[in-house]
């Protein structure tokens, strides 16, 4: 619980740090003071594992593995000098490892592996272009295991490691570093696990302050619209089906051709029947036409289908939204919001091991402004509730799509 309360403690700072540049009067087109030393960092590239049979239990075999050494990595940074840096991310392989035919079993049992870090980041530069970095921080795994009919063949486990790393940065501009990066975790006896490493390459982008001077032309630019804050009211009926979040996240099934979509969401093994949710979001930062960054909360209530329990989230999270279409009569956007800090008033729900209290909000959806003055909202969104994977514990929450009606204010 340490490390989800860091992290916790981490989201709130940074999302009311990104509001709080208002009443600095900071023009919304720059970058408040925290922003303008953050960085995202996106890496690809191999990981190794060496799971074997000897991980099993004692007198269980399998007849080999599939192992997909294909992974990601993906951080948020903020530096606090050039060189000196604390960052906050997740590494995950793009598919489980397998164990195959377990006891002569024709079948593949799937060991999830995720790993969420907090780490610091030192520089050191061999000249203006090219440096050297290290890392050294926490690390909370999360693995979980096989079982056969009930039987435990390979636990689960949830642990805090150390983590390291190191690897080359070479500046391409003022906002975009490759890295070449190497990172590791070594080997835990007392949880049966095995070392990591994962070799990748990846782009770190920087997000530079703006110019004050261009920053104020495009704030005053009125030609094209940003709310400064607005409230939406929403409702969901799982009547119309969970196919969006099923597409969403690759689990559509269309005749007899299955995992059909795009994975870029999420499910959830609890499926809301009615959900009204209460939504507050207010403008942090905006570019002059296509991007905004804002941040809200929300309360949402929803009634789950198998058990019909009652259960309310209370929430703050980060958006991301980015226009696609300006007219006359409306303004067309996308969003997308994830790991927004959220308190459910119930835990394992549907008697299905959802996790605790403390999780995140995810959603993602289509919405429009629309009238003269942009000053009625209409969107419709798909919700997802779950822990990351940071707990073993995560069979997560889906809501269907969330009609929602809003007012600029």
């Amino acid at each position: 619980m340490l490390f989800k309360r860091i992290v916790l403690v981490l989201t709130i700072i940074f999302t009311f740090n990104v509001s709080a540049q208002e009443t600095l009067e900071t023009p919304l087109t720059q970058f408040s003071p925290f922003l303008s030393r953050a960085y995202y960092n996106f890496n690809f590239g191999l990981v190794r594992y060496p799971f074997s049979n000897k991980n099993l239990k004692l007198g269980t075999t399998s007849g080999g593995v599939n192992k997909n050494g294909f992974s990601g990595r993906f951080l948020f940074g903020y530096k606090f000098k050039e060189d000196l840096a604390i960052q906050f991310g997740v590494m995950r392989p793009a598919t489980w490892f397998e164990f195959k035919d377990i006891n002569g079993q024709k079948f593949e049992k799937s060991v999830w592996i995720n790993l969420w870090s907090l780490s610091i980041k030192k520089n050191f530069n061999i000249n203006d272009r090219l440096a050297f970095y290290t890392e050294a921080g926490i690390g909370n795994l999360n693995r979980v295991g096989v079982r056969i009919g009930g039987e435990v063949i390979y636990p689960d486990a949830h642990y805090a490691s150390l983590v390291t790393g190191a690897g080359f940065k070479y500046t391409l501009n003022k906002n975009w570093d490759l890295m070449i990066n190497g990172m590791y975790l070594p080997e835990s006896k007392k949880h049966d696990q095995p070392h990591i490493l994962q070799s990748s390459l990846g782009l770190l982008y920087n997000l530079r302050q703006i110019p004050k001077e261009e920053a104020e032309g495009y704030a005053n630019n009125s030609k094209y619209f940003f709310p400064k804050r607005f409230i939406q009211i929403g409702y969901a009926n799982s009547g119309i089906g969970f196919f969006t979040n099923r597409f969403l996240s690759m689990n559509a099934k269309i005749g007899n051709t299955e995992s059909l979509g795009l994975p870029v969401f999420w499910l959830g093994d609890s499926k809301a029947a009615h959900t009204l949710s209460l939504t507050y979001q207010q403008t942090a930062f905006h570019t002059e036409k296509l991007f905004s960054l804002d941040w809200g909360v929300s309360v949402t209530g929803f009634q789950t289908e198998a058990t019909k329990t009652n259960v309310f989230a209370f929430s703050i999270f980060p958006v991301l939204r980015f226009y696609v279409l300006r007219k006359k009569a409306m303004d067309l956007y996308i969003n997308y919001s994830v790991i927004g800090p959220t308190f459910l008033t119930k835990k394992n729900i549907d008697n299905l091991e959802t996790g605790p209290k403390l999780t995140y909000q995810d959603f993602m959806g289509l919405g429009m402004f629309v009238g003269k003055k942009r000053n009625l909202n209409f969107e419709l969104r798909i919700m997802h509730y779950s822990n990351g994977n940071i707990f073993s514990k995560n069979s997560g929450v889906a809501i269907p799509v969330v009609f929602t009606v809003g007012k600029t204010l």
